[in-house]
């Protein structure tokens, strides 16, 4: 992840000054981000317009930039649809055995009337039983007249029907029923009940079809007596009637609801509406307005639509950034105006490869680099907002390489997504070049992946070429990603003065020119920069600062001391103190010259501005008090009124503005300070931390960066026990002198051999 400088919202309080930190220029940046999604988004989401008229010949081909409805086409196929379907005849269980068993018992009670004579019978028997058929229906119709799976429309035709289809029994027949006993009539029954129901299990729509079959199946049926066969075979008919009647209401119903489902039928984003020099008919032209392709009935609404879509984007990112830091704001301007750029570089490729798209080779889209964006996001600025970019860039790819005429294409969407974050875990602890490769190809593969499982849920509409050159171009996207960010980073690194892990990491290595020559002109001071980078970038890791920052920073934080090595103590071997024979003012300017002859020579081979920033910054403005109070003596002893304050024996700073240099500088005292200890102990180690952090908090040498009391305890914990793990016999200091104590000794007071002495 890149180092960023210690931003927050200075300027607010006017801390800093300057377009980076000026509150107008970052919400402008966030405009410009909006105006880049709304391009990016109306290009594809918004139709062109066309300035033609009734009866005038278009002068180009018209196409449809999506997907458009024909209205009259849609309405065509929707009555298409309705007329084909077929009337409904709903089956209607009368149960009509149970009505020919109900005339046969009433025949059955009235002949063994004895009273009523074969003649008074016979005429009952003409009046009752097509009465009785007739009320059987009546009650059935009324016992359903409430329930809501007979429409009253269905009863009605079901009446009208059935009396349609009445049977009309014989005279003879009625004149035979008074014969009849009980004996016989019981028998009649069952024969009677099981023909009428056997029958009226079928669908019946023609009564006398069914009726038509009774005669036979009372030929075969147990009846010996020819007048009970005879009886049983018109009663039978009588019983039986229609069972399945038009539903009117449930035919219409079936109707609108097959027309209602209909799917429209479209116009697929890309063909042609209008040819070059087609005629264009009042039907072309309302067809073109209704789908705001003209340019004299124009429709906002689209354009509102798109316009929102991209300040809520745009917004997203202003408060995500602003949530995820509550108090702050994260990003200095130069890093926005970054963002910004690597928002734009990541969907002019995705155009680019839009470009290359057609309805026929959809899966070119796969292509796309859109991990890009969310790599050069992580590397340059940090992972979350990475994760966060994700989201942004999932929701582009599915507009801009969407080519079937959707508003979104959910493929596009989860292919960028599932790429993006496979990518960002593959490199978030990016230490080499090679670790984007490695992103790269991770993309590639699992780009792969998400394509194939896409391809396998809609397997029947892939052909085998298609799969190919699906799965083919999701792994050269991912190829062409590492490409694309391995060549992009640099540049970035470069412009905006970005302070990469990778950057970091090439910094380190012992080759570098300013390295070598510490190494081989001040060894000393080499060994004491490799041991501070341990302390610090333990103490920094433990509170969650850039440790890496803080190791490489430690390298180079002394490399001033090249210029004057041997008044440095770690760099006198087997000689004199120069210190000794010199004015305590001469010491001071020597001393305090390293940071800014550091600096110096850190911006001569461009090294970033974090770096010098460490350099010039890890001592801020504390107090030499060695040589102050060496100047006091020589004072007193020659008789003289000191000529110097306290503060002319101050570094020239600044303070730490940020946290990697303040946990720098508590290191390079720390390491300075326990290297002479003999056989250091955990009390004197922590003894002496505590002394360190103490003083220069009581210096406010913390002032201006944004460590927490909490943080300081934990930083002291984390070095006292790095500390015992890597020190072992150092020279122990000489006795102070009996003045009163400095807050903590400087690491370039102990670097000069002397200490303040009785």
């Amino acid at each position: 992840m890149a180092s960023k400088e210690p931003s927050t919202d200075k300027s607010i309080w006017g801390k800093n000054s300057g377009w980076k930190y000026s509150v107008a220029t970052r919400y402008i940046l966030f405009l410009l981000l909006a105006l880049l999604f709304y391009i990016s988004l109306a290009s594809k989401l918004l139709p062109e317009r066309y300035d033609i008229q009734v009866n005038t010949k278009s002068e180009k081909n018209i196409v449809s930039p999506v997907q458009i409805e024909d209205s009259k086409a849609t309405l065509k196929a929707q009555e298409a649809a309705a007329e084909s379907v077929q009337p409904i005849y709903p089956l209607v269980p009368l149960r009509n055995d149970v009505l020919v068993t109900q005339i046969l018992d009433r025949i059955e009670r009235l002949n063994q009337d004895v009273d009523i004579s074969s003649s008074e019978k016979v005429g009952i028997y003409r009046n009752e039983i097509p009465r009785m058929a007739k009320e059987f229906v009546q009650n059935f119709v009324s016992a359903n007249s409430t329930n809501e799976a007979y429409s009253k429309e269905l009863l009605d035709e079901m009446q009208r029907v059935i009396e349609e289809q009445t049977y009309r029994i014989p005279e003879e027949t009625f004149i035979k029923l008074p014969r009849l006993n009980s004996e016989d009539i019981i028998e009649m029954k069952s024969v009677a009940r099981e023909i009428v129901s056997r029958l009226m299990l079928n669908e019946i729509f023609d009564a006398q079809t069914a009726r038509a079959r009774v005669a036979e199946m009372v030929s075969t049926s147990r009846l010996d007596d020819r007048t009970s066969r005879e009886v049983v075979q018109e009663l039978s008919r009588l019983a039986i009637t229609p069972n399945k009647f038009l539903d009117e209401v449930a035919t219409k119903e079936a109707r609108v609801e097959k027309r209602e489902n209909t799917p429209p039928v479209f116009i697929k984003q890309g063909d042609i509406l209008v040819a070059k020099g087609q005629l264009i008919t009042p039907e072309l032209y309302e067809l073109l307005g209704k789908n705001g392709l003209l340019k004299d009935e124009v429709n906002y609404w689209p354009e509102l639509g798109v316009l929102l879509l991209s300040a809520l984007l745009s917004l997203g990112i202003l408060m995500f950034i602003r949530q995820s830091d509550p108090g702050k704001f994260k990003y200095n301007n130069s890093q926005l105006l970054m963002l910004l750029l690597v928002y734009v570089i990541t969907l002019i490729t995705m155009h680019l490869t839009a470009f290359l798209q057609s309805d026929s080779q959809i899966y070119v889209g796969y292509l796309a680099p859109v991990a890009i964006g969310a790599i050069l996001v992580t590397l340059l600025l940090e992972t979350s907002l990475a994760y966060f970019s994700v989201i942004i860039f999932s929701i582009m790819a599915s507009v801009i390489l969407n080519v079937r005429g959707e508003l979104f294409d959910f493929q596009f969407g989860l292919f960028a997504a599932v790429t993006s974050c496979v990518a960002i875990f593959s490199i978030h602890r990016a230490s080499q070049r090679s670790t984007m490769l490695k992103g790269g190809i991770m993309a590639s593969l699992f780009g792969a992946l998400i394509v194939f499982i896409m391809l396998l849920i809609n397997n029947d509409t892939w052909t085998t070429t298609e799969t190919l050159y699906s799965i083919g171009f999701a792994i050269a996207g991912g190829l062409l990603t590492a490409i694309l960010v391995i060549g992009l980073m640099p540049f970035f690194e470069v412009t905006f003065g970005i302070l990469s892990a990778l950057k970091l990491v090439e910094l380190s290595n012992p080759n570098h020119p300013l390295l070598r020559k510490l190494l081989t002109e001040t060894p000393g001071t080499y060994h004491h920069s490799v041991m501070v980078g341990n302390l610090s970038e333990a103490a920094a890791e433990a509170i969650g600062a850039n440790g890496l920052l803080c190791r490489v920073g430690s390298y180079y934080h002394d490399i001033g001391k090249t210029k004057r090595p041997i008044y440095f103590i770690e760099n006198q071997n087997n000689m004199e103190n120069p210190h000794d024979s010199i004015e305590p003012k001469l010491s001071k300017s020597i001393i305090v010259a390293h940071a800014r002859d550091g600096v110096e020579m850190l911006k001569e081979y461009k090294l970033p501005k974090p770096i010098r920033d460490i350099a010039e910054q890890h001592h801020g403005t504390t107090f030499l008090h060695y040589f102050y109070h060496k100047a006091v003596r020589q004072a007193e002893e020659q008789g003289i009124e000191p000529d110097f304050t306290e503060d002319d024996f101050r570094y020239h700073g600044p303070k730490a503005q940020s946290k990697e240099s303040a946990i720098v500088g508590i290191a390079d005292s720390v390491e300075a300070a326990v290297r002479s200890l003999r056989k250091p102990t955990v009390e004197q180690v922590e003894s002496m931390i505590e002394k360190i952090i103490k003083g220069r908090l009581d210096d406010h040498q913390f002032n201006d960066c944004d460590l927490t009391m909490k943080e300081l305890d934990i930083i002291a914990k984390t070095l006292k026990e790095t500390v015992m793990g890597i020190f072992h016999s150092r020279i122990e200091y000489p006795e102070d002198v009996k003045r009163p104590k400095p807050p903590a000794p400087s690491t370039d007071e102990t670097a000069s051999g002397t200490t303040a002495t009785s």
